[in-house]
């Protein structure tokens, strides 16, 4: 099996991911529908065999071991791509996500005007919203830019794992990669509070410690964005509180009303002709 065989086509067909299993045939995501390649199934020696070619030692030994893996991989010619590893009833499996290769401008995206106005936030909490494949990092990845662009400011973002690459342009990026740059989203926005950030994106915010220290940037003067899995904007904002013992609610929810600048909650829809938009 060829693994960049079958990204090609994927990227040739306009996918949205890969899906690779073993004792499965090879199935891609085509305008948030699954389709399967009309390929036989694959065996648990091919998809090893495969995965070789695009894996180092210590993540084939990692993912022999039975461990789940984040990573990102670049290819050339085809692109950037996140990869999930793991391991299911026949055998080991593997989920790649494709990202998209140039960032696109909030106009392009069809975001509303608000999103210019917030680039020009200094401080504050943004919140992107939504249930997973929504676009989430892709929205995320166009105001990053749009701040990048346009502001001299000192961005630094956690991800699980780096997704968009941004070169720096009026200002000055900085991308960690949670499990390699740092152990975890709490410890690496602990560090990015002492290196001068004026930005600071995080990838999820998943626990407590990390939205503890989320709020309190937001409110020391920092621009913060993140993303929450939830529906709805008002189920953004519960995700957040929810997770605080109950004494400690009131607190949260005043921080939330000081900080909050934005709350974005969406959802891929089809479109007319083809392919997917917010």
């Amino acid at each position: 099996m060829d693994v960049t065989d079958l990204l090609a086509r994927a990227v040739d067909a306009g996918a949205s991911d890969l899906h690779l299993a073993t004792g499965q045939i090879p199935m891609l995501r085509l305008d948030g529908e699954l389709q399967r390649m009309g390929l036989p199934p694959l065996s648990q020696g091919a998809l090893i065999e495969g995965m070789a070619s695009v894996l180092d030692d210590d993540q084939r030994r990692q993912w022999a071991q039975g461990d789940e893996m984040d990573l990102a991989l670049e290819l050339p010619a085809l692109g950037r791509f996140r990869l999930n590893l793991f391991r299911q009833l026949n055998g080991p499996a593997v989920t790649f996500r494709l990202i998209p290769g140039r960032i696109a401008t909030v106009s392009e995206l069809d975001l509303a005007d608000v999103f210019l106005a917030v680039a020009q936030c200094r401080d504050g909490l943004i919140l992107v919203g939504g249930p997973t494949g929504s676009g989430k990092s892709s929205t995320l990845a166009t105001l990053l830019d749009q701040l990048n662009r346009e502001r001299a400011l000192h961005i630094i973002t956690l991800e699980d794992p780096v997704e968009v690459i941004h070169a720096s342009q009026r200002s000055l990026v900085n991308q960690r990669e949670m499990g390699r740059h740092s152990r975890g989203f709490a410890q690496g926005l602990r560090s990015a509070l002492r290196q001068d950030p004026d930005v600071i994106m995080i990838g999820e915010l998943r626990d407590l410690e990390t939205i503890r220290l989320a709020l309190r940037a937001a409110e020391t003067g920092h621009l913060v964005l993140a993303t929450v899995h939830a529906r709805s904007a008002t189920s953004s904002i519960d995700r957040l509180v929810e997770v605080f013992a109950a004494e400690e609610k009131p607190l949260v929810r005043a921080m939330l009303a000081e900080s909050l600048r934005l709350v974005v909650a969406q959802v891929l829809v089809r479109r007319v002709g083809g392919g997917r938009v917010a």
